[in-house]
């Protein structure tokens, strides 16, 4: 019986890979592949993969953004494309939210995005107490001024380690009964969704 889950996070240079089993036991990869991204993640999927294989997995995870657009969506391509041929669940999980999984509190987190704006969310754990937005610097403060804040984190551009969080989020979704289908996971990139159609 399949007992693993794999997570996928590509939303920004580094590649992010963790693989856990519904014991407790995990292991997570972190590689700057920068502009190789598209070249080389299924190789290094592959190779991270073993001992384990493809039957052996439960579900995966996919950060979905925000974050790097093309990163962001190999990774998710990726994701769908092996849920689908699996025909396993797909979890979808927001960078920020990955980023607000190791902290306790209300967090206020915001990313640079287009334009001089910022992507931003409030967290409380990896509930969206505000969800993820593109927002002006004025728009963000005035958002802050509403809610008590424990911890405020400007997300930098390195996210690859927390693709741990992606899948922490993804396994407290299974435990809680979710089966998402892989064709529900689309990336977030604040404004316009892109449609993906089947491959």
């Amino acid at each position: 019986m399949p007992n693993f889950a794999l997570a996928i996070h590509t939303s920004s240079p580094d590649l992010g890979l963790a693989i856990a089993n519904f014991s407790g036991e995990s292991r997570s990869s972190i590689q700057n592949l920068g502009r190789d991204l598209s070249s080389s993640l299924h190789t290094h999927l592959v190779e991270f993969l073993s001992p384990q294989t493809w039957q052996d997995l439960a579900f995966v995870a996919v950060a979905i953004g925000p974050g790097g657009f093309t990163g962001t969506r190999i990774g998710v391509v990726l994701a769908r494309t092996l849920a689908q041929q699996l025909e396993i669940p797909l979890f979808g999980v927001s960078s920020l939210a990955a980023v607000a999984s190791g902290h306790s509190g209300t967090i206020a987190l915001s990313m640079p995005a287009q334009r001089g704006e910022l992507y931003t969310a409030l967290y409380q754990g990896s509930d969206a107490v505000q969800p993820d937005a593109v927002m002006t610097p004025e728009q963000w403060v005035e958002a802050l001024e509403k809610h008590s804040i424990d911890h405020r984190i400007e997300v930098e551009s390195e996210q690859g380690k927390y693709v741990e969080g992606v899948l922490a989020i993804a396994l407290q979704q299974w435990k809680n009964g979710d089966r998402p289908s892989w064709s529900e996971v689309l990336p977030y990139y604040g404004q316009h969704p892109v449609i993906l159609t089947k491959s």
